[in-house]
């Protein structure tokens, strides 16, 4: 747990600040690509309203809160996960609908990242005579919203690499063969973060092979609990494909949700009749930046941020494209579902890292879960410092 950087926050502060944390939980799968904020706000240490923000487009926390006050919010004391936003987008400021209810102290989390904010919005209350403490449960707060952080502070999304394999460290049988490796839950928990990323990436290779779907399998009770629908719950499918080898009767093409082929501009400008009929399979072809057969992957994920506004990337995909993600030295997250099985030495790796002759090429990871999930391991790691470079 993080604490504030100097003492003038209390107990209840922290347990306020807290509550708006899990508040804003509630939305980390529906705000894309919106951060998830959460908000409380307190009279004589009662909590007199609550809010988070929903889905991007609707309300955000603060003013969520503001109408479900239950008494007048008059020198009230707000606590936000998020500094409020100064600026308008889809909805009005929030500093301004603080300002104008009359709250007399605002206590934030962390500092808005984003460039249009950054600090405006606490001048703004501050301004209008509003005291302002901000620093307490910030790191808890920025682990809410890696995408969202990330891609303001560096433009570049925030990347997991998702990886299910065996004892022995295999992903599918020699003849190609992976269902299942991992059990239910551990699929289950797939699907979850699927449902948490704006897009998923795979390559070619694993549209050959397996002819995925790529898309959110979850019960619809579940989906109106995260707060999402049948129809916008599925992240954006990116396929990593230089030569335009995507079938057109690929299972992902005709399902809902968009589908991206990313392929080289040499490959889209010498196939523009192939392009043709692949949009009219409802799936759309981005030229990226490539040496020979193989796609940038920083041009990729270049792509996605600024076009796309893909603050969260999740990858699939086989030993080939998840050994480039690693080797472009862009992946924050490693999860890796272990199942308690052996596949042989002639089954397929987890990574194809060629050029890594000895021991002082390794690639080094820090463990920072690991838990069970049913029979099988899920563990998240992330790589030792100076091994993540900008886009």
């Amino acid at each position: 747990m993080s604490l504030p950087s100097n003492n003038a926050f209390s107990n209840f502060d922290l347990q306020m600040m807290q509550r708006a944390i899990d508040l804003a939980r509630k939305g980390i799968y529906s705000t894309k690509p919106n951060p998830a904020v959460g908000c409380v706000i307190t009279q004589q240490e009662k909590i007199i309203a609550e809010g988070w923000h929903h889905k991007a487009g609707e309300p955000h926390a603060e003013r969520v809160a503001l109408a479900n006050a239950v008494e007048s919010v008059k020198g009230a004391t707000v606590y936000v996960t998020l500094e409020p936003c100064s600026h308008h987008g889809k909805t009005p400021p929030c500093a301004d609908a603080l300002v104008d209810s009359g709250v007399a102290r605002v206590v934030i989390a962390m500092q808005d990242p984003n460039p249009l904010v950054a600090g405006n919005g606490i001048k703004r209350l501050e301004q209008a005579g509003i005291v302002v403490d901000s620093g307490i449960l910030s790191e808890e707060a920025a682990a809410l919203n890696k995408g969202f952080v990330s891609a303001m502070k560096s433009n570049r999304p925030f990347v997991r690499l998702k990886v299910a394999n065996s004892l022995d460290g295999r992903t599918a049988m020699a003849n190609g063969e992976s269902q299942w490796i991992t059990g239910s839950e551990a699929r289950h928990q797939v699907h979850l973060m699927r449902a948490q990323h704006g897009a998923v990436v795979t390559g070619v290779g694993t549209v050959l092979a397996d002819n995925p779907s790529l898309n959110v399998r979850l019960p619809e009770t579940e989906l109106v609990e995260l707060g999402l629908t049948a129809e916008d719950c599925h992240p954006l499918r990116v396929v990593l494909d230089a030569n335009l080898s995507t079938p057109l009767n690929a299972k992902m093409l005709s399902l809902n949700g968009r589908t991206l082929l990313m392929t080289s501009k040499e490959t889209a400008d010498q196939n523009l009749d192939l392009v043709e009929q692949f949009y009219q399979k409802g799936a759309e072809v981005i030229a990226v930046e490539s040496d020979g057969d193989k796609l940038d992957i920083h041009s990729v994920l270049s792509y996605l941020v600024e076009n796309e506004k893909v603050y969260d990337v999740m990858v699939e995909a086989g030993a080939i494209v998840a050994g480039a993600f690693i080797q472009a030295d862009v992946v924050n997250e490693l999860h890796v579902f272990a199942a308690p099985i052996l596949m042989g030495d002639m089954a397929k790796p987890m990574f194809v890292l060629p050029g890594l002759g000895e021991m002082a090429d390794k690639k080094v990871f820090a463990y920072q879960s690991v838990q069970t999930l049913g029979e099988d391991l899920y563990l998240v790691l992330t790589p030792k410092a100076n091994q993540i470079k900008d886009v």
